[in-house]
């Protein structure tokens, strides 16, 4: 596409397109009900070919006007993801943004909306927890849009990025199970898994049988309707013979777990150690019977508002990696 002679605009494109400026207009502002889902797949392309942004958006951007802060985060059932929110939010509001919180719910198209529409709010920055690929945000990623990403990496090369080791974490799960004497286990988790979860995976695995030790892998097929509560559960419910020790990619899907272990009559501990990483804070209230790698969720906000200030200067991507820490019950 040529470039124009002069600055894109909302009529340039409805006359590219062939369609009222007002469709175009609902569209860049994330208001979508009322368009088909192939014209505002259009509209979408032309806007990132073209560059186009809001002009409210420009000019807040340009004073440095807008206090405000998109976050996206994935199920915020998951007491992980929730931990992550409060301590952002905390952090931004001692820094004197507001938040805005949007559950994506793991669905590339319902992240799309939310980045499109966050981004006629004239947000000044994003903070994508658990991101997962989608057309927009791959046209953001594209734009130099400032956005940090948590726990899961920018799908779409090297950017801002705050998290733990994840692989180093179920490493270290091998090496607590190797410790107590285990030498068999299973592995609980999704598949397909997001980068955590098959880092933690993959870790655990090779740690574990680069000792010598015997791993069996129960993973069930997920989705972005699929819950680790019951991914945990289902995996569980196929064991069969428990082994002396089951590592679990996530906590919830520990919860799972546990409660097959119940049905099949294994006690937990006893029979059987259930591992998992991320050490959420209810499970000492709710889960004493658990092992978990800790992962500080509660200390992501002050890094995550670091990141977004090295943006919004103009310096280069970087990150900032967690340390995790070996759970107190294994």
């Amino acid at each position: 596409m040529s470039v124009p002679d002069r600055p894109p605009s909302l009529r340039m494109i409805a006359e590219q397109l062939g369609v009222s400026v007002a469709t175009v207009s609902r569209i860049a502002n994330g208001e979508t009900g009322r368009a088909s889902p192939a014209l505002v797949q259009e509209v979408r392309r032309v806007i990132a070919e073209t560059g186009y942004q809001p002009s409210h958006l420009g000019r807040a951007l340009r004073r440095q006007e807008t206090r405000l802060v998109a976050m996206l985060i994935s199920n915020l059932d998951n007491p992980a993801m929730a931990a992550i929110a409060a301590s952002t939010e905390a952090a931004l509001r001692a820094a004197g943004y507001v938040m805005f919180l949007c559950d994506t719910h793991d669905a590339p198209e319902v992240q799309d909306e939310y980045l499109y529409a966050m981004r006629s709010q004239a947000v000044r920055g994003y903070v994508l927890v658990t991101s997962v690929r989608s057309p927009g945000l791959e046209s953001f990623v594209a734009s130099g849009a400032p956005i940090v990403f948590v726990s899961r990496r920018n799908p779409y090369g090297p950017g801002p990025f705050v998290g733990v080791d994840d692989a180093r974490a179920g490493a270290d799960a091998a090496e607590q199970f190797w410790a107590k004497g285990i030498r068999e286990a299973a592995v609980l988790g999704p598949d397909p898994g997001s980068s955590v979860t098959s880092d933690r995976i993959e870790g655990f695995c090779r740690g574990f049988e680069e000792r010598g030790g015997r791993v069996r892998r129960v993973l069930q097929p997920a989705s972005s309707t699929s819950s680790h509560l019951s991914i945990g559960y289902q995996a569980g419910r196929q064991l069969g013979d428990w082994p002396p020790g089951v590592f679990c990619a996530s906590d919830m899907v520990g919860y799972g777990a546990y409660r097959a272990a119940c049905e099949a009559g294994v006690t937990v501990p006893g029979d059987c150690v259930l591992l998992s990483v991320d050490g959420n804070a209810i499970d000492r209230w709710l889960a004493p019977w658990l092992a978990s790698i800790g992962v500080p969720h509660a200390d992501f906000g002050s890094p995550i508002v670091e990141v977004l200030g090295e943006l919004w200067r103009g310096a280069p991507a970087s990150e900032r990696i967690l340390a995790h820490s070996l759970p107190h019950r294994a």
